[in-house]
């Protein structure tokens, strides 16, 4: 194993707050002889999934993660099995076992509020002292406030759930994104006259608030096995609900490109939440559907037309 930087925590969501973590052990020409890996350590299943035993939705599911990991420049990311063996070390073992035998960490950096080791127990400041016994360095990052409140993904998830696309992003730092396949649907889209790209998306996803939202999409490959964008953007509108009107069945999430006609099945796509239009609802008609749909995508445009994609 060679010596390694880490940082240590969940990370769901690779929000601003996670970003001060992990940017103490990222390369940088200010860092003489840094450890030739740079190493996020996160855990699978989430610990709060594992005690409680209710699936927790991701905000990041982990190709996701690896995607945004690799932007930030980290090298590499282990993600350790959360069982009952993990959970029952004490910290000095979690150290000892995990950081400096598994990992050969040199450096280690986590957040003001991180826990670990057997009932969570250890602290920051405790691992700063059991770390110190192997000459390892430890950074323990402050918290990230807006308006005095913590930045987390709870804060985030709960502005999903409001439609509140601007505070989401905002928090995170950057768009917040569904990524997935393109798989054919019932084409009720292309009758109408706005064909749309079905995306077939991790169970796992947090979803936001059901309804039309104005979205950015792009295009993605496997480049070394990590999903990566293509560098232009598309503008659409994506519905995510039940598609009430044409008695649809299951949640569905379906994007319309503008002034794109090319084939897209089989693709990816990543697709990056701007602006929530409205909520989901039923029409008596599809011409009534056509109408809203027509509306829906001019509001789109203009929506977009104000905000870049980042």
């Amino acid at each position: 194993m060679t010596p390694t930087a880490v940082a240590l925590g969940n990370f769901d969501g690779i929000h601003q707050g996670h970003r001060r973590v992990i940017q103490p052990i990222l390369k940088s020409p200010d860092r003489p002889n840094p450890p030739p890996y740079t190493t996020v350590v996160t855990f699978h299943p989430h610990p709060q999934e594992f005690f409680t035993g209710q699936p927790r939705s991701l905000l990041t599911p982990l190709e996701e993660k690896v995607a945004q990991l690799q932007i930030l420049g980290v090298d590499q990311l282990v993600v350790l099995p959360f069982d009952r063996e993990l959970a029952s070390l004490t910290p000095e073992h979690f150290v000892a076992e995990i950081l400096v035998k598994g990992l050969q960490a040199k450096q280690i950096s986590v957040g003001q509020d991180f826990c670990f080791g057997r009932q969570r127990t250890g602290t920051a400041e405790d691992l700063c002292t059991i770390a110190a016994e192997y000459g390892i360095d430890v950074t323990i990052a402050p918290l990230k406030l807006l308006d005095g409140h913590r930045i987390s993904s709870s804060a985030i998830r709960s502005a999903l759930q409001q439609g509140d696309i601007q505070q989401a992003n905002y928090l995170l730092g950057r768009p917040y994104s569904l990524v997935g396949e393109v798989v054919q649907g019932q084409q009720v889209g292309r009758k109408l006259g706005f064909p749309t790209a079905n995306l077939k998306f991790p169970p796992e996803k947090f979803l936001p608030r059901l309804g039309v939202y104005a979205v950015w999409a792009n295009l993605c490959d496997r480049v070394n096995g990590v999903l990566t964008e293509s560098s232009s953007a598309i503008p659409g509108v994506m519905n995510l609900g039940y598609r009430p009107t044409v008695d649809g069945h299951g949640l569905v999430a379906e994007v319309h490109l503008f002034d794109w006609s090319a084939d897209l099945y089989g693709k990816t796509l990543s697709v990056h939440f701007t602006q929530f239009i409205r909520p989901e609802q039923k029409f008596t008609a599809l011409d009534e559907l056509k109408a809203q749909i027509q509306s829906d995508c001019l509001v789109a445009k203009a929506v977009l037309s104000n905000f870049n994609h980042l």
